[in-house]
């Protein structure tokens, strides 16, 4: 079953399946390459400073023997002389300290990169069943792991020989030298062994960092139903958009309908078509559509309009030209300003008349040019 599951799992992960891997810990990491970082860094900084740090440590035994008859019943002498001596043994040994844990912080870094998961602390009960254990043992990873860690034995065993073949001769003089330059002396043998072994893991670690990355892309592979799954999580179902769709197109509809009573004409088809006009010559270059509709909502813009007395004038092709070609909260095109302002011209003259201030003009004539 899991391996019918795995071969359809042909796609490769998205953002978010990554991204959600990261939160849960799930990140690639190879130990060969933290522990071969931290052998080299720990390696490295022993041959350097090993020598120095060995001489240290000798001078810190030579004086804490070195113990004068007046202290040798104080007590409070040798507990003052173990925090002393301590505290130098752990500045003796702290550049090498320093660069270990340096290095087994940065070591993961270069792989997966950073992530704190407070699931990663968490129990996994599923990890105590006997079956699962079983499954896990005898299961293709358990054997991969088995034969890396035969050959990383094998390859670390091999090294460790053939250094102890090369440096017999140097092991055994130590024992003929002054305890000081024997202690130098081994520092740097064990600098250079160290740093023999570490080399022998590195390339291990070489092998192992890119199968890490191979293996957890493979298991973060989707397939073809997980990736449609998740877009449809993304980005909603149908039912769902369309129920927010129709939410917008109401509250768009409102707004518009809270436009109509600030118009100030209405061209109507009669009965198809509504088109809510404004303008004002100190604030717009051109009339704009403050409102339109078709239908049940050309109706409602014509009974809001009779409502706060704006004013409706019947120009069937006009108002099919407007409604077809212009947005809302849009400005009239320069095609049709002549109609426009024919139709504006008289709805102002015709307020200007009711109010006694000119004659009752004539109603235009608005010829449109309608395109399909």
């Amino acid at each position: 079953m899991a391996e019918n599951e795995q071969q359809d799992r042909t796609e490769q992960p998205t953002p978010k399946r990554l991204e959600e891997a990261r939160r849960h810990g799930d990140i690639p990491r190879s130990r060969d390459l933290s522990t071969a970082a931290v052998s080299m860094a720990g390696a490295v900084s022993i041959l350097l400073v090993g020598g120095t740090t060995a001489g240290r440590l000798s001078d810190m035994m030579r004086g804490s023997f070195s113990l004068a008859p007046r202290y040798s019943l104080d007590e409070g002498y040798m507990l003052q002389a173990l925090q002393q001596h301590s505290l130098q043994a752990l500045l003796a040994c702290a550049p090498i300290f320093g660069a270990i844990v340096l290095a087994a912080v940065l070591a993961p870094l270069m792989l997966g990169g950073w992530s704190f998961s407070v699931e990663s602390f968490m129990p996994n009960f599923s990890r105590l069943s006997p079956g699962t254990g079983f499954k896990r043992m005898f299961s293709l990873q358990a054997a991969i792991e088995l034969g890396k860690s035969l050959a990383k034995f094998g390859v670390v065993a091999l090294v460790a020989i053939l250094m102890l073949r090369h440096d017999t001769a140097q092991l055994l003089s130590l024992g003929t030298e002054p305890p000081m330059r024997a202690a130098v002396h081994a520092g740097k043998l064990c600098g250079q062994a160290f740093l023999a072994l570490a080399a022998s893991l590195l390339i291990i670690a070489a092998i192992d960092a890119p199968y890490q990355l191979w293996q957890y892309s493979r298991k973060m592979r989707m397939s073809r139903e997980e990736i449609r799954r998740e877009m449809k999580e993304s980005e909603g179902s149908p039912e769902v958009k369309g129920r927010i769709r129709q939410a917008q197109q109401a509250m768009a509809r409102r707004r518009m309908m809270q436009e109509v009573p600030k118009a100030d004409v209405v061209v109507t088809n009669p009965t198809h078509y509504a088109v809510a006009l404004r303008y004002d010559e100190n604030r717009m270059r051109a009339p704009v559509i403050v409102a339109k509709g078709a239908d049940e909502i050309a109706a409602r813009i014509r009974e809001i309009a009779t409502e706060n007395r704006v004013p409706l004038f019947e120009a069937p092709p006009l108002a099919r030209v407007l409604y077809r070609s212009v947005d809302i909260g849009t400005e009239v095109p320069a095609a049709l300003y002549v109609a426009v302002a024919q139709v504006l011209t008289y709805i102002f003259q015709l307020k200007a008349a009711k109010n006694g201030l000119a004659m009752m003009p004539d109603r235009p004539s608005v010829e449109v040019m309608e395109t399909k």
